[in-house]
């Protein structure tokens, strides 16, 4: 679909960069010519990652150990991969957090730990790198991993929601108050996708595909290449003149669905306190994984 060397020149930072789905745009943008950034909590997977990546396309893919939720680590970040190569031609804003709860069962540490990556996080990276675009006079373009509750909420995932649809409103407030910078903000609302933490924490007990396939109008979920050719047409130059969009990539399922979490309304305290169990039992697995 692209040209090899499409994106041959370009330095692009992606934000939870190890895993899921942005791996999978990392992969892509790593074999159409970019030079790699990647940001993540766990410097183990990261690296393991920038290697594999390296292997199957060759380039370069510098890592970096950040929890974005602390503003002055994220500044210490940009900078020095500003003073390691110059500035960043684009910004994948992918680090997130979600589970599915009870908005009463919440303590405001989870709501914590969701809005301070999710919302706080993206901006503090989205500033961090815009101000320097700004200040150097260079262009820039920004994708940020959305979904399609920014539109319509979303039950049982409110931290997510509201967080990400704080998002939305700052690429479209930011592609308006930035683009005489030369700097682009769009967005992708990605569907159900298969990875590991969206199907240990909002599929506890039933597959994603399974899932998604039974709610979506083309009977399937996601293919990972379909979002990395979107996030690869949003970075790559030739449609300067797009910016403040959010894309819904779902199939239609939002259309017919919203594709948020209304069906667990139906859910008993007995199938609440399974999903509590699975999402515990993948937190533990996560921390000893960061240690």
């Amino acid at each position: 679909m692209f040209q090899p060397d499409l994106l041959a020149g370009k330095r692009i930072l992606v934000t939870g960069g190890g895993t899921g789905l942005g791996r999978e745009i990392a992969a892509r943008y790593l074999a159409l010519g970019a030079q790699l950034h990647l940001c993540g909590r766990r410097k183990g997977v990261l690296d393991e990652s920038a290697a594999a990546l390296v292997t199957a396309h060759g380039g370069t893919v510098r890592t970096h150990a950040c929890d974005i939720r602390d503003a002055r680590a994220v500044d210490a970040m940009v900078q020095a991969i500003w003073d390691d190569g110059g500035p960043l031609t684009g910004l994948v804003n992918n680090a997130a957090g979600n589970f599915i709860s009870r908005t009463e069962d919440l303590s405001p540490r989870g709501f914590d730990a969701i809005a301070g990556i999710v919302l706080h996080g993206t901006f503090y990276v989205t500033q961090a790198v815009g101000k320097r675009w700004i200040a150097g006079g260079h262009k820039g373009s920004v994708v940020s991993i959305l979904v399609t509750w920014v539109w319509t909420g979303s039950p049982f995932v409110v931290p997510s929601a509201m967080s990400k649809a704080g998002v939305h409103v700052m690429t479209q407030s930011l592609a308006v108050e930035w683009a005489r910078h030369g700097i682009r903000l769009n967005a992708i609302a990605p569907g159900p996708f298969p990875t590991e933490g969206m199907g240990a924490r909002l599929n506890p007990g039933e597959t994603v595909e399974a899932r998604g396939a039974a709610k979506n109008p083309m009977g399937r979920i996601g293919r990972m290449a379909e979002l990395a050719n979107l996030a690869t047409f949003l970075m790559a130059d030739g449609c300067e003149w797009l910016t403040g969009q959010t894309i819904a990539l779902d199939g239609a399922a939002h259309l017919v669905t919203h594709g948020n979490f209304y069906d667990l309304a139906a859910w008993g305290d007995e199938d609440w306190a399974r999903a509590r169990a699975a999402i515990r039992a993948q937190d533990e697995k996560d921390k000893a994984n960061r240690s």
